[in-house]
């Protein structure tokens, strides 16, 4: 088919150029997202400025034994999906814990030697699961869509494939058990189920809570009315954040733009030791308070 050459205007795309003598005509740029800035931004905008705004960012804290636990056990679990189906054993499971193993944040040796040993039965009980039984359509996935005015992007846990439809999968090692109204809720999951449907080019609507410690799925399916609904609340998030950040770099006050929104959250939070309401709000825990006892 022969290409149609677009009529000569002074603008290379053909248009009129009504946007150099409006700007305001002009296409308007999607905000450029990821569901866990927008999720830091809701939680507290000090914390969101500190970490996405300020040039250089401030120094952060030391780590946890609750993350340590929870970033093994993702990657286990990754090296588990990249084996063949006939190596997927409890065996083997088990050991792509220790090959990724880290104390970092444990109280010592001894409970550091003893997560270790929970985070192996995790494992060995996950390939009887969807972890172990299922071939994912991909693991640790980028994935970068428009969705309203925004450009969403993020990695997800895991894409499986069902029935031809792409399924958002998430892992949780938490203490908490969640449930399907906390997938339902999910505003993560809604938008890379979002994401994924464009990727992947198939239905996706179906998001998942896979709790490793039990074993246990918490799972929602979406219509469109839901996400819409989660893609506008996203959009809500990520033009108030703009605008905060653009004030900000006009003169505006840092501490009006972006107020500190204390809580549970404050006692973990990355940027603790920067934020005197933060502290002041609830103690700082030891690195192995978070575990599950």
């Amino acid at each position: 088919m022969a290409r149609t050459t677009a009529p000569a205007t002074g603008t290379p795309d053909g248009q009129l150029g009504l946007d150099l003598l409006d700007p305001g005509f002009g296409a308007t740029a999607l905000h450029r997202v990821t569901p866990a800035r927008l999720d830091t931004w809701d939680a507290c905008p000090r914390r969101y400025r500190m970490l996405h705004v300020d040039r250089p960012a401030p120094p952060r804290g030391g780590g946890f034994a609750h993350t340590t636990l929870g970033a093994v056990v993702h990657l286990a679990l990754r090296s588990l999906a990249a084996l063949p189906a006939e190596r997927r054993t409890p065996e083997q499971a088990a050991s792509l814990v220790d090959r990724h193993w880290t104390g970092e944040g444990f109280a010592d040796d001894a409970q550091a030697a003893r997560y270790r040993e929970r985070a192996r039965d995790w494992l060995a009980a996950a390939v009887d699961g969807p972890a172990g039984r299922d071939e994912p359509l991909a693991v640790e996935r980028w994935v970068r869509a428009p969705a309203g005015p925004l450009l969403v992007e993020g990695r997800v846990d895991r894409i499986d494939a069902r029935d031809g439809e792409a399924v958002v999968v998430d892992f949780k090692t938490g203490r908490r058990v969640p449930t399907a109204a906390d997938a339902a809720d999910s505003r993560q999951l809604a938008l890379y189920a979002v994401a994924t449907a464009s990727v992947f080019r198939r239905p996706c609507r179906t998001v998942e809570l896979h709790h490793v410690p039990t074993g246990t799925v918490a799972a929602h399916t979406h219509d469109q009315a839901s996400l819409d609904r989660h893609v506008a609340a996203a959009a809500e998030s990520a033009d108030a954040a703009a605008g905060a950040t653009t004030a900000l770099a006009d003169g505006g006050d840092a501490d009006t733009l972006f107020p500190a929104r204390t809580g549970a959250l404050c006692g973990t939070c990355a940027v603790r030791r920067n934020c005197a309401p933060g502290r002041a709000a609830v103690p700082e825990p030891r690195p192995w308070d978070l575990l599950a006892p």
